[in-house]
């Protein structure tokens, strides 16, 4: 179901965004899908621009509730996994999705080539170290995906254990979902051109040069690898509990939008109340009232 919040912004079709980014069951190809369309809003960018903030205020009161409820002994969080071959936008995500909300409700864990501790675990034990407390809107900027995707296309380990690790991953994600756990999995699809045009980007701008890694080049010499490994990482992994979204991410406003008003979307499902007060209103409002604190 549309939102009131959404049928009042310029731009939108008013149809719920999750239902059209929804990847279908079955095989996947990523070919298929325009990472330049715009599911669910038929304005331009300057729109696109501006709807961003509308969206805003309504899922930060809701993001609110959620880190009240939680405070108060509530179990309900999110979890938003970000996925993407580079300069997809995982960061833009943080910054004007993410960045709507909250800090102090918010949990970013960026994941990185494992440690040397973290090698000696299973693939999933630093994950489970940072899924959300009760209350929490989670981030992972990149997953515990990385272990069948680089996984795959790298050839670390051998097809056996990768498909073993689809299935770890499942029951996993059904665990967190029967704990109390929303999972919304992005995968910020964009085309080859476009990460070209980024990746020069970088370079032509002294103050991107940091961004800049050469091995991102010869990651991406290894695309139609990659993409084939999301495409049966997707299918493997696209289960009712947490089902995988593809964000069309050519148009960086799209992108910041879409997944801003899925979060809003999952929040508004679950409703979060404001906590009743577990002390006496009436009484602590008259004893301040009362007080003089200066005498």
């Amino acid at each position: 179901m549309a939102t009131t919040e959404q049928t009042k912004i310029p731009g939108t079709t008013a149809e719920s965004v999750r239902p059209l980014l929804r990847l279908p069951e079955g095989p996947v190809d990523l070919g298929s899908i325009d990472p330049r369309s715009t599911p669910g809003f038929d304005g331009d960018k300057a729109a696109g621009k501006a709807a961003l903030p509308l969206v805003g205020e309504p899922l930060a009161e809701l993001q609110e509730r959620l880190y009240a409820h939680g405070r108060a002994g509530g179990h309900r969080r999110v979890l938003l996994v970000l996925q993407g071959m580079d300069t997809s936008g995982k960061g833009g995500v943080l910054r004007h999705s993410v960045g709507l909300i909250d800090p102090q409700g918010v949990r970013i864990t960026s994941f990185k080539a494992p440690s040397a501790e973290e090698r000696r675990h299973d693939f999933l034990w630093r994950i489970r170290r940072a899924v959300p407390e009760a209350g929490i809107v989670g981030v992972f900027d990149r997953s515990h995906y990385e272990d069948v995707l680089i996984a795959r296309v790298r050839e670390l380990t051998t097809r056996s254990a990768i498909t073993r690790r689809y299935d770890a991953i499942n029951r996993f994600e059904a665990e967190l979902v029967e704990s109390g756990v929303t999972v919304i999995k992005c995968m910020l699809h964009i085309s080859a051109e476009e990460q070209k045009e980024r990746l020069l980007a970088r370079l032509d701008d002294p103050t991107k040069h940091w961004k800049f890694n050469p091995g991102d080049i010869d990651e991406r010499s290894q695309w139609r690898a990659y993409q084939e490994a999301y495409e049966i990482a997707l299918e493997r992994c696209n289960t009712p509990e947490a089902p995988w979204y593809v964000v069309p991410s050519d148009r960086k406003w799209y992108r910041n939008w879409a997944v801003a008003t899925m979060l809003h979307e999952a929040l508004e499902d679950l409703a979060p109340a404001w906590p009743p007060a577990d002390f006496d209103v009436a009484g602590e409002r008259r004893r301040l009232v009362e007080e003089d604190p200066v005498t």
